[in-house]
Protein backbone atom coordinates (compact mmCIF):
# COMPACT_ATOMS: atom_id res chain seq x y z
CA UNK A 1 0.00 0.00 0.00
CA UNK A 2 1.31 3.16 -0.65
CA UNK A 3 2.43 5.57 2.12
CA UNK A 4 2.54 9.34 2.33
CA UNK A 5 4.45 11.01 4.27
CA UNK A 6 4.90 15.11 4.52
CA UNK A 7 7.63 17.04 6.74
CA UNK A 8 9.07 20.83 6.70
CA UNK A 9 6.59 22.47 8.46
CA UNK A 10 7.12 24.59 11.08
CA UNK A 11 7.47 28.48 12.59
CA UNK A 12 7.83 31.05 9.54
CA UNK A 13 7.57 34.85 9.88
CA UNK A 14 5.29 36.55 7.40
CA UNK A 15 7.51 37.09 4.47
CA UNK A 16 9.55 33.98 4.83
CA UNK A 17 10.01 30.83 3.29
CA UNK A 18 9.54 26.49 3.93
CA UNK A 19 9.87 23.93 1.89
CA UNK A 20 7.67 21.34 2.22
CA UNK A 21 8.70 17.93 1.54
CA UNK A 22 6.26 14.84 0.49
CA UNK A 23 7.78 11.10 0.57
CA UNK A 24 5.89 8.03 -0.59
CA UNK A 25 6.56 4.95 0.31
CA UNK A 26 5.47 1.02 -0.12
CA UNK A 27 4.78 0.53 -3.60
CA UNK A 28 5.63 3.07 -6.94
CA UNK A 29 3.43 5.91 -6.83
CA UNK A 30 1.11 5.06 -10.15
CA UNK A 31 -0.78 8.15 -10.21
CA UNK A 32 -1.82 11.04 -12.47
CA UNK A 33 -0.89 13.73 -9.79
CA UNK A 34 0.18 14.46 -6.56
CA UNK A 35 -1.30 17.60 -4.86
CA UNK A 36 -0.89 19.49 -1.74
CA UNK A 37 -3.97 21.36 -0.10
CA UNK A 38 -4.10 23.70 3.42
CA UNK A 39 -6.59 22.63 5.86
CA UNK A 40 -7.49 25.38 9.05
CA UNK A 41 -9.61 24.16 11.68
CA UNK A 42 -13.59 24.33 10.71
CA UNK A 43 -12.87 24.75 7.59
CA UNK A 44 -12.40 21.88 4.69
CA UNK A 45 -9.45 20.96 2.83
CA UNK A 46 -8.70 23.55 0.33
CA UNK A 47 -6.29 23.40 -2.84
CA UNK A 48 -3.09 25.25 -3.13
CA UNK A 49 -0.91 23.10 -5.71
CA UNK A 50 -0.48 19.77 -7.81
CA UNK A 51 1.92 18.16 -9.91
CA UNK A 52 1.24 16.46 -12.76
CA UNK A 53 3.36 12.99 -12.22
CA UNK A 54 4.28 11.51 -15.64
CA UNK A 55 5.61 14.60 -16.69
CA UNK A 56 5.75 17.07 -14.10
CA UNK A 57 3.11 20.14 -15.45
CA UNK A 58 2.02 21.96 -12.42
CA UNK A 59 -0.92 23.51 -11.39
CA UNK A 60 -1.55 26.04 -8.90
CA UNK A 61 -4.16 27.73 -7.23
CA UNK A 62 -4.23 31.36 -7.45
CA UNK A 63 -3.44 32.11 -4.10
CA UNK A 64 0.28 30.37 -4.76
CA UNK A 65 0.83 31.36 -7.77
CA UNK A 66 4.12 33.32 -8.08
CA UNK A 67 4.50 32.66 -4.75
CA UNK A 68 5.06 28.81 -4.61
CA UNK A 69 6.69 26.32 -6.74
CA UNK A 70 6.05 22.27 -6.61
CA UNK A 71 8.46 19.77 -7.96
CA UNK A 72 8.62 15.67 -7.87
CA UNK A 73 11.32 13.35 -8.57
CA UNK A 74 9.41 10.76 -9.84
CA UNK A 75 12.50 7.99 -9.51
CA UNK A 76 12.56 8.76 -5.64
CA UNK A 77 8.65 9.35 -5.46
CA UNK A 78 9.33 12.61 -3.84
CA UNK A 79 7.58 16.01 -4.28
CA UNK A 80 8.33 19.18 -2.69
CA UNK A 81 6.21 22.34 -2.19
CA UNK A 82 8.20 25.51 -2.16
CA UNK A 83 6.47 28.30 -0.35
CA UNK A 84 7.85 31.71 -0.58
CA UNK A 85 6.73 35.26 0.56
CA UNK A 86 4.55 33.54 3.37
CA UNK A 87 1.42 35.60 4.49
CA UNK A 88 -0.50 34.56 7.55
CA UNK A 89 -3.18 32.95 5.68
CA UNK A 90 -0.87 30.65 4.72
CA UNK A 91 -0.68 29.08 7.71
CA UNK A 92 -2.70 25.66 8.37
CA UNK A 93 -2.18 21.65 8.16
CA UNK A 94 -0.61 20.86 5.06
CA UNK A 95 -1.28 17.25 3.19
CA UNK A 96 -0.15 15.83 0.19
CA UNK A 97 -2.02 13.46 -1.81
CA UNK A 98 -2.46 11.21 -4.97
CA UNK A 99 -5.01 11.00 -7.01
CA UNK A 100 -5.62 7.77 -9.07
CA UNK A 101 -3.95 7.03 -12.00
CA UNK A 102 -6.57 8.21 -14.41
CA UNK A 103 -8.29 11.02 -12.11
CA UNK A 104 -7.72 14.21 -13.99
CA UNK A 105 -9.02 16.93 -11.95
CA UNK A 106 -6.63 18.11 -9.30
CA UNK A 107 -7.60 20.57 -7.90
CA UNK A 108 -10.39 18.59 -5.74
CA UNK A 109 -10.48 16.40 -2.38
CA UNK A 110 -12.82 13.79 -3.49
CA UNK A 111 -10.39 13.05 -6.76
CA UNK A 112 -7.63 11.87 -4.40
CA UNK A 113 -6.73 8.33 -2.77
CA UNK A 114 -4.02 8.07 -0.53
CA UNK A 115 -3.17 11.21 1.89
CA UNK A 116 -0.48 11.52 4.09
CA UNK A 117 -0.49 12.65 7.74
CA UNK A 118 0.19 16.26 7.04
CA UNK A 119 1.96 19.25 8.66
CA UNK A 120 1.87 22.27 10.58
CA UNK A 121 2.90 25.64 8.70
CA UNK A 122 2.64 28.43 11.33
CA UNK A 123 3.16 32.13 10.04
CA UNK A 124 3.80 34.84 12.80
CA UNK A 125 3.10 38.62 11.76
Amino acid sequence: QLKLAESGGGVVQAGGSLRLSCTASGRTVNAWALGWFRQVPGQDREFVAAIRWSDGHPYYANSAKGRFTISRDGAKGTASLQMDNLESEDAGTYYCATTGPRSTIVTLTRFYEQWGQGTQVTVSS
